[in-house]
C-alpha cells in the first residue's frame, strides 16, 4: 500500500505504528482457547531481579539516558516499559550495537553485523529502526569490511530518538513513576 508513494514516507511510517497498536490491543484479551494454552501475562514484565535503585539514582534517569542504561533495573524497567508500547526496536538495537563492540573475532563480527543489519536495519526488517537514508547508506558502506566501528552513525542516531522521545515517555509512565513514590 505504502510502496511507491515516495513522498509521503512518514505518513506510512503512521500508518504502520496505528497497526502495530491495533495488534497490541487486539493481544490484550484471549479469546480463543490457543489463547489460554499459550497465557498473556495481563500485567507488565515486572524488571529483573536486581538491586533496586535509590530514589536519587532513580530521578538521575529522568535527564541522563545514560544512567538509566548502565543501571541494570533502570534498563529492565525501561525495556518493559517499551514493551508494553511496542516500540522496543531502538533499545535493543541499541544492546545490539554494544554487544557486537565486544567481538574480537572478525568472523563472528561479519556474522552479527548481518545478523544486525537484517533485523534492524534493511527496509523491511522484522524490527525496523527509523533512521534517514543518509545514516542506511554509510551503515550499508561501513558493512562492506564490518568494524567495531560499522554501526555508530546509526547508534547515535538511535540513542538521540530514544533520549528525545522515548526517555520523556518512560519518565511520565506508570513504570517509572512507582520508582519514585
Amino acid at each position: 500500500m505504502c510502496k511507491g508513494l515516495a513522498a509521503l514516507p512518514h505518513s506510512c511510517l503512521e500508518r504502520a505504528k496505528e497497526i502495530k497498536i491495533k495488534l497490541g490491543i487486539l493481544l490484550q484479551k484471549p479469546d480463543s482457547a490457543v489463547d489460554l494454552v499459550i497465557p498473556y501475562n495481563e500485567k507488565p514484565e515486572k524488571p529483573a531481579k536486581t538491586q533496586k535503585p535509590t530514589l536519587d539514582e532513580a530521578l538521575q534517569w529522568r535527564d541522563c539516558l545514560d544512567k538509566l542504561l548502565q543501571n541494570n533495573y533502570g534498563l529492565a524497567s525501561f525495556k518493559s516499559f517499551l514493551k508494553s508500547e511496542f516500540s522496543e526496536e531502538n533499545l535493543e538495537f541499541w544492546l545490539a550495537c554494544e554487544d557486537y563492540k565486544k567481538i574480537k573475532s572478525p568472523a563472528k563480527m561479519a556474522e552479527k553485523a548481518k545478523k544486525i543489519y537484517e533485523e534492524f536495519i534493511q527496509t523491511e526488517a522484522p524490527k525496523e529502526v527509523n533512521i534517514d537514508h543518509f545514516t542506511k547508506d554509510i551503515t550499508m558502506k561501513n558493512l562492506v569490511e564490518p568494524s567495531l566501528s560499522s554501526f555508530d552513525v546509526a547508534q547515535k542516531r538511535i540513542y538521540a530518538l530514544m533520549e528525545k522521545d522515548s526517555l520523556p515517555r518512560f519518565v511520565r509512565s506508570e513504570f517509572y513513576q512507582e520508582l519514585i513514590k
